[in-house]
């Protein structure tokens, strides 16, 4: 995967360096706070839903990315690296961000949650093919819970957009019920049982999708951004699209020609675009066809422009925009 990494300049991080070492001593070590919350930091918006709907009244859970800010570019200052030394949990999903990965790294941070290994990833669409149906309708692929954690997450070319899909977001919660619970085992019971709700409503939503779909016209969806072939292979369907897995990609003449066929021959009606990345690409190419365009949201980050709250109802808002542009009954 071809994401544009923003890394800490050496400078940077020297002065980071030094933060972690005086916050070392200026403030109490541990994984929780005074009044016994477990300190969990989040990379991210699919991050901190976890972390705040398993954790509950027993988490304190900050984010590393604002609302607002396209978690791929996200720059972290060499006091917040520092900062990082301090917290009690990081919980973060590896190859997502690059300034992140690197700033755990170099702050030396120990409690760690890496998502991703309490599930499976896989390849798909890149910024040179586009495409994202190299793995068709994979719905029974990772049905148990748990995943498999003895998958190579850090091979180049494997999709980090893996919340996208309710089934393997489930596992990722379970996972991450259970290392709370390790973290902090005087609330194990409570992260158990919120972990165990959380995975209910999951799976209550991927029989919303499997159901919602069923009567659709046409399998192919057509995105700026691939950011759905979780989404695509769990319910049988095409994604297309036209920036590939970086959303700032620039897709080529012949590329372009490319979905203009597969728009005619796929009877694809809508372009969609997401709330955090400009919609111009996906507008010009609507026009130059006569489709539409709509939001298909990737859940990088809740703003006032979601349609939704939380994950669970932008997912919902999802299914609704794929029903009415794939034709489904």
């Amino acid at each position: 995967m071809n994401i544009r990494r923003r890394l800490i300049a050496p400078a940077a991080l020297a002065a980071a360096g030094a933060l972690a070492l005086s916050s070392c001593s200026d403030s109490a070590s541990g994984t929780t706070t005074d009044d016994g919350k477990l300190k969990v930091t989040a990379s991210f918006y699919p991050m901190q839903f976890l972390a705040e709907e398993i954790g509950g009244k027993h988490a304190e859970v900050s984010t590393l990315t604002k609302p607002g800010t396209e978690p791929h570019d996200l720059e972290l200052s060499p006091q917040q690296t520092g900062e990082l030394t301090d917290a009690g949990v990081i919980l973060y999903l590896k190859d997502m961000q690059p300034a992140v990965d690197e700033a755990i790294k170099q702050a030396d941070v120990k409690n760690t949650i890496e998502a991703s290994k309490f599930t499976s990833l896989e390849k798909h669409g890149t910024e040179e093919d586009g495409h994202g149906h190299e793995h068709e309708a994979e719905g029974d692929h990772a049905e148990e819970e748990g995943g498999h954690e003895g998958h190579d997450h850090g091979e180049e070319g494997k999709d980090p957009h893996v919340w996208i899909d309710p089934v393997r977001y489930a596992q990722m919660a379970d996972g991450v019920g259970k290392a709370f619970a390790k973290a902090d085992p005087d609330h194990a019971d409570a992260y158990k049982k919120n972990a165990g709700n959380l995975k209910d409503r999951l799976h209550k939503l991927d029989g919303q999708f499997k159901d919602g779909l069923k009567n659709k016209k046409t399998d192919t969806f057509l995105t700026t951004h691939a950011a759905f072939g979780y989404l695509a292979d769990r319910y049988g369907l095409v994604q297309e699209s036209i920036k590939g897995l970086d959303p700032e990609s620039e897709p080529s003449a012949k590329r372009m020609q490319e979905l203009h066929e597969v728009a005619e021959h796929d009877k694809v009606t809508t372009v969609f675009f997401e709330t955090l990345v400009s919609d111009k690409t996906a507008k010009t190419f609507a026009a130059d066809l006569g489709l539409k365009t709509d939001v298909l949201d990737p859940i990088e980050g809740i703003t006032k422009k979601s349609r939704g709250q939380d994950y669970i109802s932008v997912q919902e808002a999802n299914l609704k925009a794929l029903q009415k542009a794939l034709g489904a009954s």
